[in-house]
């Protein structure tokens, strides 16, 4: 059993040996590579700026006369009947509303 235990610990202190070498060499290339590029670039922000706002919408078209939109809202009753949405007796008085 000891020696279990003392190859067990041999390989955690090479383990560990190897991740603190292998981070150091990390950092000090990844130093290196910031100063080259900081000669030739300005210093980016740690942080992303937040998108720009989406463009406001267009000014509405002008609004329809009153009998364009009863018009238009006809068709669209006629659809949902041909469609089997509404019954006759629906699209009647869907119809008598909109015309009052």
């Amino acid at each position: 059993m000891p020696g279990l235990i003392r190859g067990v610990a041999r390989t955690a202190v090479v383990a560990g040996t190897a991740t603190a070498v292998s981070n150091r060499v990390s950092r000090r290339q990844q130093g290196r590579w910031a100063a080259q590029e900081g000669y030739h670039q300005e210093p980016q922000p740690q942080y992303q700026q937040p998108p720009p706002p989406p463009p406001q919408p267009a000014a509405a078209t002008p609004p329809q006369d009153e009998m364009t939109q009863r018009i238009d809202q006809l068709k669209q009753l006629g659809d949902l009947k041909a469609q089997g949405v509404l019954t006759e007796a629906e699209f009647e008085e869907q119809k008598r509303r909109l015309l009052s």
